[in-house]
């Protein structure tokens, strides 16, 4: 790909990728995908992203320093989410813009992510929202969000609070941990299960209904921790994380019409 111009001033360079193409029925995006690396260096995740070998790219690469690099232009499709699932889309490479933050992951140590990297996040976010209206609240998400079974990122780490406070994304202030109430556990089979499955399912998260606390339960719940319910991370449905659930569902943003 050529040379482009940047879709926003805050953007430092621009390092086109080959790993591109056209989104899906020329819809615009409505969501924001955001990863971490997960590679040792950026330099070595920008050159990736950039490498017609890869089959891999990404809209944009924040560096830890808070440099912004565009390697694809918005209105096109990144390769970034990989398979993946989100309120009944399966082509989330379509429906998003994909944000890489330059941190090695839990593979390399996952380091805190510093806050002038967190601070530039923000106000790329921002930008983006500003000038993209049909991006809803709530469709800020994480890569391990729309696939669980595979991703981890940007994790537990990640600062999601802090986006909140800036008006970037659906987030709560997590239920304590230690909360006296009934929970769920891998093995349990019941219809409590069957609800809270389906609760995941209108949240957004792929999970069929079996009833059953089942693999694929623990793994949404697993991710929905990684997000919104940081302090602990063991897959198990207790009820620090069914209050958090709830209170999302009831300060869920209205969809737009």
């Amino acid at each position: 790909m050529a040379i482009f111009t940047a879709d926003s001033f805050i953007v430092a360079d621009v390092r086109p990728s080959p790993n591109v193409d056209e989104r899906k029925d020329g819809a615009p995006p409505d969501m924001i995908l955001l990863h971490y690396t997960g590679m040792q260096s950026g330099d070595a995740a920008l050159d990736r992203l950039t490498s017609a070998d890869s089959k891999v790219s990404s809209h944009y690469v924040v560096f830890e320093d808070g440099r912004i690099v565009q390697c694809v232009p918005e209105h096109l499709r990144a390769w970034h989410a990989g398979v993946s699932h989100w309120a009944g889309e399966t082509d989330i490479n379509s429906k998003s813009i994909g944000i890489e933050i330059v941190n090695p992951g839990h593979e390399f140590g996952y380091p805190p992510f510093p806050l002038r990297q967190i601070a530039a996040v923000i106000s790329l976010c921002r930008s983006i929202l500003t000038r993209r209206r049909e991006i809803a609240t709530d469709r800020v998400l994480a890569h391990s969000d729309v696939a669980p079974s595979r991703k981890q990122d940007p994790g537990e780490k990640f600062p999601w609070e802090l986006l909140s406070e800036s008006n970037v994304g659906h987030w709560v202030r997590p239920a304590p941990l230690g909360l006296e109430g009934h929970g769920f556990k891998p093995g349990d089979w019941n219809d409590s299960v069957l609800r809270l499955q389906r609760t995941f399912a209108e949240y957004g998260y792929k999970i069929e209904d079996t009833s059953r606390y089942d693999e694929q339960t623990r793994e949404v719940v697993t991710a929905f921790q990684r997000h919104f319910r940081q302090a602990r991370v063991d897959g198990i449905a207790d009820a620090s994380t069914l209050l958090t659930l709830r209170a999302l569902m009831e300060t869920r943003p209205t969809p737009l019409t």
